[in-house]
């Protein structure tokens, strides 16, 4: 644990950030005893050309990460006990560990399935006060949601700087990084550790010259908006100094999307868009439940080729061709008009001789406008636009309690056993 206190009064910080620990492989060893101690890897399929979604701690001692193709991770630890992943358990594990933190303090944000943060208000602001808080809900998540389930907790005074303590003591850590340490702190860190900065971003960096944390931490604002590009710059300048400076807990999400690998039974064309109309049914869903209106559809189809016209594989292998368009739509959230959006789309999908086997669809809805900022459209009155957001609004509820199946499009019925609930990292979908 990394804290300290002044002569005078004891720090502050406003943030509480929380990072559950290998999350599907903890909960997997959770519900097995027998797998716990054992280095394990969670998988979607059972098949050696996927990839690995999560790796116990055992795991990664052998070099196994997220990412880690099944193969290769057979070669780093033969003996890996490999488990094929369950969605639904870890969407439910995540609701009792939320339920068990807000029994401490409230939850501010929830980033993925496995990341949530607190803000943090008065008497909890005060270092002790916030270390004893981490303390007891550590102990509640042991105690509501599973006792072999640990996480990491970082303190800082916004919501950035927590995301980076939680990731600086794995598993099971508790950092801190008050306004007195900050700059020390942050000094002893590279590049990839700061939230945002991938492969690209630092090349980037380096392009510009700067190739350590103490050379980033010494650019001004307009340095930073340089070589970061934007508004982005100028956040990150504020927030590396410990400022709550428009924080993204205000902002609302940006895009939607749903994707399928096809079953060989619908890698058709009659399959592939019932796939395809049932993703865009998922993800209007969700579209309305984050009170929120589209004004963009695009829809992505792989298709399996030969391979030498293969321009890249897919990760399971398969020589691919892909293609992909969007159009724009009234703000909207209804299902009507995006499925006449995706009708749009669906008719313009090339038709040549390696365009016969699809084997993946996506759809995306973008440019998404919050509930207070949605503008009625000119051309289609209050009561029309009612009218339409009632009927879907009434059959999410149905399917919310009773399946998503229960009332869904007639095109949608070939579909009903594929594209199950899966798990962004960045998202936590519902139960429907």
């Amino acid at each position: 644990m990394q804290a300290a206190a002044t002569a005078g009064e004891s720090p502050r910080v406003n943030w509480l950030f929380l990072d559950l620990n290998s999350y599907f492989a903890s909960v997997e060893q959770e519900l097995r005893p027998e797998l716990r101690g054992r280095p394990i890897a969670v998988v979607p399929v059972m098949a050696d050309t996927t990839c690995c979604i999560a790796a116990s701690y055992e795991a990664k001692a052998f070099g196994i990460k997220t990412g880690t193709q099944v193969g290769e991770a057979k070669r780093l630890c033969p003996g890996v006990e490999l488990v094929e992943a369950r969605h639904e358990i870890y969407v439910e594990y995540h609701n009792r560990i939320t339920k068990a933190v807000e029994l401490c303090v409230p939850v501010a944000a929830v980033l993925s399935i496995d990341e949530m943060a607190c803000r943090l208000i008065g008497r909890e602001q005060p270092l002790i006060a916030a270390l004893d808080l981490a303390e007891r809900i550590k102990a509640s998540i042991r105690k509501h949601a599973g006792e072999t389930l640990r996480c990491s907790v970082g303190l800082a005074p916004n919501r950035y700087l927590a995301k980076i303590a939680s990731d600086m003591e794995k598993p099971d850590g508790l950092v801190a990084l008050t306004p007195d340490i900050l700059h020390a702190a942050l000094s002893g860190l590279v590049l990839r550790d700061l939230p945002g900065v991938g492969a690209r971003m630092e090349r980037r960096l380096n392009d510009c010259g700067i190739r350590t944390m103490a050379q980033l931490l010494a650019l001004d604002r307009e340095g930073m908006n340089q070589v970061w590009g934007g508004v982005n710059g100028e956040k990150l300048w504020h927030w590396l100094r410990g400022e709550d400076f428009n924080d993204p807990a205000l902002e609302h999400q940006k895009s939607i999307s749903q994707s399928h690998v096809l079953p060989p039974e619908l890698r058709t064309a009659e399959g592939s868009y019932a796939v395809a109309h049932k993703l865009l049914h998922k993800a209007a869903m969700r579209l309305r439940t984050a009170r929120l209106w589209t004004t963009h559809v695009t829809l992505t189809i792989k298709y399996a080729v030969p391979k030498e016209a293969a321009l890249k594989r897919h990760y399971s292998g398969i020589p691919q061709s892909g293609w992909s368009a969007g159009t724009s739509v009234i703000e909207c959230q209804d299902n009507q008009t995006l499925v006449e959006a995706l009708r749009k789309l669906w008719e313009g999908r090339p038709r040549s001789q390696y365009h016969e086997k699809p084997f993946y669809v996506g759809v995306w809805l973008g440019n998404l406008v919050p509930d207070h900022l949605h503008t009625l459209s000119l051309f289609s009155g209050l009561e029309s636009e009612n009218r339409r957001t009632r009927l879907s609004v009434v059959m999410d509820s149905l399917n919310h309690k009773y399946g998503l199946d229960t009332l869904a499009p007639a095109s949608m019925l070939l579909a009903r056993a594929a594209a199950p609930t899966r798990i962004a990292f960045t998202s936590i979908p519902d139960l429907f």
